[in-house]
């Protein structure tokens, strides 16, 4: 198990820019993969980006070229830039036990076994 604690959401006007933090605590296993998800009212959640043990990043199309992961050792980052009305949602970081690349490059929520609680980003138009 993990604690995980998601920050930096808000209100932004489009085309404006946040960044959300991940916050990564009291790890049992190691984790080699972490991702971003979303969920908007109504819809299923969304695989926004993963990052890998060894340097890979994993985007989903919506927001490839706008949106940008990093990680350090205490905690993960979502760099958002362009936002879009279609943004808007609630977003939850993740983590998966030990998995190979292959299934941390498809964003399946599925396959991560550690949720946070969330974080709203609102855009308005």
């Amino acid at each position: 198990q993990v604690q995980l604690v998601e920050s930096g959401g808000g209100s932004v006007q489009a085309g404006g820019s946040l960044r959300l933090s991940c916050g990564v605590s009291g790890a049992t296993y190691r984790s080699n993969c972490m991702g971003w998800f979303r969920q908007a009212p109504g819809k299923e959640r969304e695989g926004v980006g993963t990052i890998f043990d060894n340097g890979g990043f994993y985007y989903g199309d919506s927001v490839k070229g706008r949106f940008t992961i990093n990680r350090d050792q205490n905690a993960m980052y979502l760099q958002m830039n362009n936002l879009k009305p279609e943004d808007t949602a609630m977003y939850y970081c993740a983590a998966t036990r030990i998995v190979r690349e292959e299934v941390c490059s498809r964003l399946q929520s599925r396959d991560f076994a550690d949720w946070g609680q969330g974080t709203q980003v609102t855009v308005s138009s």
